[in-house]
C-alpha cells in the first residue's frame, strides 16, 4: 500500500500540498502518479485536504495534527486501516508531483527481497547520483553508503567531505518503504539527537543501528520545498 502523508500547516511553505500544478492540487497530482502501482491513501491532518482528495477520487483519512514526522503519520494511518504485520507500506511524500513510478517500483522490489530474506527490520529507500554543485544545496539530502548499499549517514551538508577531490555524491530521494511491523518498530524508537539536529527523521533508524537498504535509481523529478520550486513546477505545464 502507498500512503502519502500530507500536512496543511507546513512550517516552511504553508498549504503547499494544495498548491495547483497543471490544474491539479499537488497532493492529488502526486497520488495519481503512483495510483496504478498499488492502493493509495492520503494521510492528512486537515479536513480541507480530505475534501480536496475526495473531489478527485483519491481516498484520504484524517490523522492527528501533532505528529512529528510523516512516518509517524503513516503509521497512524496503517493502524487505522488495520493492515497486516507483513504488508509492505510505501511512504511517498505529498510534495513529489514528478516522482517517476518506476522509482517507486524499485523500492517495492527491494522491500519484497528483504521480506523474502526474512530480515528482522525491513526499511528501504532510494538515491541517485548528483554533481558537486547540487551537493551544496541543503534542501537536497545527501547519503553515504556501505558496501551492501545500506545507508551509513544522511546529511544536508555535502558528504563525504571532498578532501581528495574525487568524491562521488549521492542524493537521497525521499521515498521510504517498510513492512507494517518495521514501520511500527521505527515509530516506537526514541527520538535521536542527530535526527533533531539535521531535521531528518531517517537518522532515527541509523542512530538505533537499524539498517536502511538503499536502491540506486535514475530520477529527474524534484520535490517542492520552496515557492521557487513551485514556480518551476508550474512552468513545466505551461
Amino acid at each position: 500500500m502507498i500512503i502519502i502523508p500530507a500536512r496543511l500547516a507546513s512550517s516552511r511553505f504553508p498549504q503547499k500540498v494544495l498548491a495547483e500544478i497543471g490544474g491539479l492540487p499537488m497532493v492529488v497530482r502526486t497520488a495519481k502518479r503512483v495510483s496504478h502501482l498499488d492502493k493509495v491513501v492520503v494521510a492528512a491532518d486537515d479536513e480541507l485536504i480530505i475534501s480536496t482528495c475526495k473531489k478527485y477520487g483519491i481516498k484520504a483519512m484524517l490523522t492527528s495534527t501533532t505528529h512529528k514526522s510523516g512516518t509517524d503519520r503513516i503509521n497512524e494511518c496503517a493502524n487505522i486501516l488495520n493492515l497486516d504485520e507483513n504488508e509492505l507500506i510505501i511512504n511517498v511524500q505529498a510534495d513529489e508531483p514528478f516522482i517517476e513510478p518506476e522509482v517507486v517500483q524499485k523500492v517495492i522490489q527491494r522491500l519484497e527481497r528483504l521480506r523474502q530474506n526474512k530480515e528482522e527490520f525491513i526499511m528501504a529507500s532510494c538515491y541517485n547520483s548528483i554533481n558537486s554543485e547540487s551537493a551544496q544545496d541543503p534542501n537536497l539530502v545527501k547519503v553515504v553508503l556501505d558496501d551492501n548499499d545500506n545507508a551509513i549517514y544522511f546529511s544536508r551538508s555535502p558528504i563525504p567531505y571532498n578532501r581528495s577531490g574525487e568524491a562521488q555524491y549521492f542524493g537521497h530521494i525521499g521515498i521510504y518503504g517498510f513492512s507494517k511491523k518495521s514501520l511500527h518498530d521505527f515509530c516506537d524508537l526514541d527520538d535521536a539527537p542527530i535526527e533533531d539536529i539535521e531535521k531528518l527523521e531517517q537518522l532515527r533508524a541509523i542512530y538505533h543501528q537499524k539498517k536502511i537498504s538503499m536502491v540506486k535509481v535514475a530520477s529527474t523529478g524534484f520535490g517542492i520545498d520552496t515557492e521557487e520550486d513551485l514556480k518551476r513546477a508550474i512552468e513545466i505545464f505551461l
